[in-house]
Formats: structure tokens, C-alpha cells, sequence
């Protein structure tokens, strides 16, 4: 858990170009060639896990924006820490199509706003896409998506009719230039939930800005705390509900880590098992990881490395020995 896969890409491809004598490019140049080259194992995964990796700053949260690759520093409340708990559940990416449904779900979901908000759906690639396509705010593309989506799921003949193609013709239409592993997790889809997982892209996406909107707020740290606790809860549960990449023992964890005093806590990579981080007083981080460890860690284990309390640390360096 806890982006460990692109955490060793980064490492390695760091180590490589030291022992190879590589001029050392930017470390976002590196951010953006590590994700590129998990691509190659066939799960259409974003860059943010990267980016992390090697821009993180000692006691800051980064705001990360892609196409170009950039970052603004967040200032986090002090007095609280970010306590990692790991659900010990794993999800092998090169395995489990998930990843790639939910890429498939919102590309499909981008194209039909598109056509139906009269653009050229074709070029049409993400959500993002849609958003400057329609010159909008980003708080205004929740009510678009309940406009020109239902919550019902999209069955493939249904798609077709709506993109005005040949039924059976979907994957190979609208879903040309994807991966031959996403075009096979499309075409086994039953159905598609667009309404959902547009909806959580959005409202999560604005729940990022609410976020550091917050951090600057002048608010006292116990106030600016709680109000992220808020934003990381909710981003629970639209992961959980709307975009269905939790599991239950996440969501078991999650709830548990708020009965046992966290302000807000969310699972923290791309789902489907892994960590969840909560925020937490540090005057009761203490109480609160020993009640998470009565109530979820039932077996003996080494818990030192599923259970911790954390703050923000440098990005990836060499040190040269």
C-alpha cells in the first residue's frame, strides 16, 4: 500500500540514472517518464503517485496540476498528525481490471457530455477535457453531469445508439486509441457507470481546491483541521460510493479509525485495498492507534510498519555513500 509500486519505479529509475551516468534530468521530467513507463504493464494509471514522490517538500502538502506537470506548496495545520493504518488487503494492478474499468467509465463518460453538449466527442479524451471544452468553473460540472447524465448505468447498445455508431462497434469506436488492457476490461463490461464516476471526478476534484482553500483560511489550526477532516471523509465516500474503489475492510478500517478519535480519514492511493490515512490531534494520537489496533489488528504482526503516525517528508534524493 501506500503507492509502494511507483514508489519503487522512482526509486529505481533514480538509482539507474545515477549508475549509468546519466545527466540527472529535472525531477519532474522523472516524475512524468516514471509514470509513462508503468503504462507498459497495461493499467492506464495517472502521475500523481510520482509526482509526490519526488516533489514533496518537508511539512507540506502539494497541490499537483498535470499537462504541464506543476506544483503549489500547502501549508497543513499544526499540531496534527496524518496516521497511516494499513488494511492489508492488496490489489495486484497488472491483474485487476478495475483500474482500467474506471478509466474506460470516465473517458466514456467525458465523450458523451461532449456530444451531448454539441462538441466534437471524438478528440475527447478526459473529464478535464469537457470542463475547458465548455469554458466552466469547476464547481458548476456537478449540476452539468446531472443534467446530461442518468444515474442509471449505460448498457453498450445504449452507448452506441447515443454516440450514433454500430452496436458492438463501442470499443472500437470510442475507445480506439486506449490500451489493448483497457479495451478488454471495456469489452467485458456489463454495464458502465458514467453518472457516478464523473460525478466523484468532479466533486473531488473541487473538494482538492476546498482543501487548500481551507489551509489559507487564517483559521486556528483546530478549525482548519476539522474542516479537512470533513473534505477527507467525504472523499471517502464518494471513493466508496461512487466510484466503488474502496473494499470493505477499508471501509471498515475508515470507520474505526473515526470512532477512535480521527477528525477525517479517507483511503489513500488508488483503492481496492492498501492504506487509509486519517488526521489526527497529536495530543490523542496515541489513544487513538491503540483503539484502531483493538478494534481492527485482531492477529500478532509487526505493526510498526501497518500502523504509524506521519508527517510530510522530503522527495526522493540520492545519497551518494
Amino acid at each position: 500500500g501506500l503507492s509502494s509500486s511507483s514508489a519503487l519505479v522512482c526509486c529505481a529509475s533514480l538509482a539507474t540514472v545515477y549508475a549509468n551516468n546519466i545527466t540527472l534530468p529535472s525531477k519532474s521530467n522523472l516524475a512524468d517518464l516514471c509514470a509513462y513507463s508503468e503504462r507498459f504493464i497495461g493499467t492506464q494509471g495517472g502521475g500523481m503517485d510520482q509526482a509526490i514522490s519526488f516533489l514533496a517538500e518537508p511539512g507540506k502538502a502539494l497541490k499537483i496540476d498535470f499537462n504541464p506537470l506543476s506544483c503549489v506548496e500547502v501549508n497543513l495545520p499544526e499540531g496534527h498528525s496524518f496516521v497511516i493504518a494499513n488494511s492489508q488487503v492488496s490489489a495486484n494492478k497488472a491483474a485487476f481490471s478495475g483500474f482500467n474499468e474506471r478509466v474506460v467509465e470516465c473517458r466514456l463518460a467525458a465523450k458523451l457530455i461532449a456530444k451531448i453538449k454539441g462538441k466534437d466527442w471524438n478528440p475527447v479524451c478526459k473529464l478535464l477535457e469537457v470542463q475547458k471544452m465548455l469554458n466552466c468553473e469547476l464547481h458548476d460540472m456537478p449540476t452539468i453531469v446531472q443534467d446530461c447524465l442518468h444515474k442509471h448505468p449505460y448498457t453498450n447498445k445504449e452507448l452506441c445508439e447515443l454516440f450514433g455508431i454500430a452496436e458492438g462497434q463501442l470499443v472500437q469506436s470510442a475507445l480506439a486509441e486506449m490500451s489493448p488492457q483497457a479495451k478488454e476490461a471495456a469489452g467485458k463490461l456489463p454495464e458502465f457507470k458514467l453518472y457516478q464516476r464523473a460525478s466523484h471526478v468532479f466533486e473531488e476534484a473541487y473538494r482538492v481546491v476546498q482543501f487548500k482553500e481551507a489551509t489559507n483560511s487564517g483559521n486556528v489550526s483546530s478549525a482548519i483541521a476539522t474542516e479537512l477532516g470533513e473534505l477527507m471523509s467525504n472523499s471517502h465516500k464518494s471513493c466508496s460510493d461512487y466510484y466503488q474503489c474502496s473494499c470493505p475492510q477499508l471501509d471498515d478500517l475508515v470507520s474505526i479509525c473515526m470512532s477512535s478519535g480521527a477528525l477525517g480519514s479517507r483511503l489513500t492511493g488508488a483503492g481496492w485495498g492498501g492504506c487509509t490515512v486519517s488526521i489526527v490531534p497529536e495530543e490523542v494520537s496515541g489513544n487513538f492507534m491503540k483503539k484502531v489496533v483493538e478494534c481492527f489488528y485482531k492477529k500478532p504482526q509487526d505493526l510498526a510498519s501497518s500502523l504509524f503516525a506521519t508527517k510530510p517528508g522530503p522527495g526522493a534524493a540520492l545519497v551518494v555513500l
